[in-house]
């Protein structure tokens, strides 16, 4: 009767355990898939229990290993959060994208590496981290974000334009045409294209407002010399 009952407490706790997980990574997952991120709900909620779930290998080492092993062998659970943690840097690069000359994904790994931390916290049992972390974690992904619409920032895009190589205006022209927009330029380069016909502008440019993007744009496409040119955000 009371290895039963000692079972069954087992059987509870180890429940109890998984839920606390799956809880955790589906509110950190919610905020992911609300933003359409490529790791949403499901992808965070199999995170999290996977941790714990692994960790539950070594809180419970007493219910799987022979009798009388723990005297012979002593398994730190430490080595296999470790693991978990190393194992989940693959997960979290797998959503890191590069779209052009940026790169996107960055906060989502970053989401899954945390999320595998609070999983491997749920496996332990060590239910008050889990729910401050949780509740932090979700604070971070949707009220920081409000946040950072706030907080002044430069708005940056790598930027090229071309034109005929007789009718390409001279740096210092081109400068003034981007400067009138409100624009700084950096990391400015040239090329000559299509056997030497066209002449290609490539830089960085930096402003205050993004919307002096758009009146940026709207000038060149007025500009009769320009063949092409593009504005691309990083």
């Amino acid at each position: 009767m009371t290895g039963h009952l000692a079972i069954t407490r087992d059987m509870i706790d180890i429940t109890t355990h998984l839920l606390v997980a799956m809880l955790a990574g589906g509110l950190i997952g919610i905020e992911r898939s609300y933003h359409g991120r490529p790791a949403g709900f499901r992808t965070h909620v199999l995170v999290c229990m996977s941790s714990a779930l692994l960790m539950l290998v070594t809180m419970y080492q007493a219910s799987w290993f022979p009798a009388g092993g723990q005297d012979t062998v002593r398994i730190d659970p430490t080595r296999m959060a470790q693991g978990i943690m190393t194992g989940i840097g693959f997960l979290g690069a797998g959503v890191i994208m590069k779209e052009g000359l940026s790169v996107r994904g960055l906060t989502t790994a970053a989401s899954i590496w945390i999320t595998a931390a609070i999983g491997v916290l749920a496996g332990i049992g060590f239910y008050f981290p889990v729910a401050v972390g949780t509740l932090l974690t979700v604070c971070a992904l949707s009220l920081f974000r409000w946040l950072e619409t706030l907080l002044p920032a430069f708005y940056y895009a790598h930027h090229f334009v071309t034109f005929p190589r007789e009718q390409a205006p001279g740096e210092a022209d081109l400068r003034k045409i981007i400067a009138a927009h409100g624009f700084s330029v950096s990391n400015l380069s040239y090329r000559l294209d299509n056997n030497g016909k066209v002449f290609e502008y490539r830089m960085v440019i930096r402003s205050r407002r993004r919307s002096n993007a758009y009146r940026l744009a709207q000038a060149w496409s007025r500009n009769a010399a320009v063949i092409e040119f593009r504005i691309t955000p990083t």
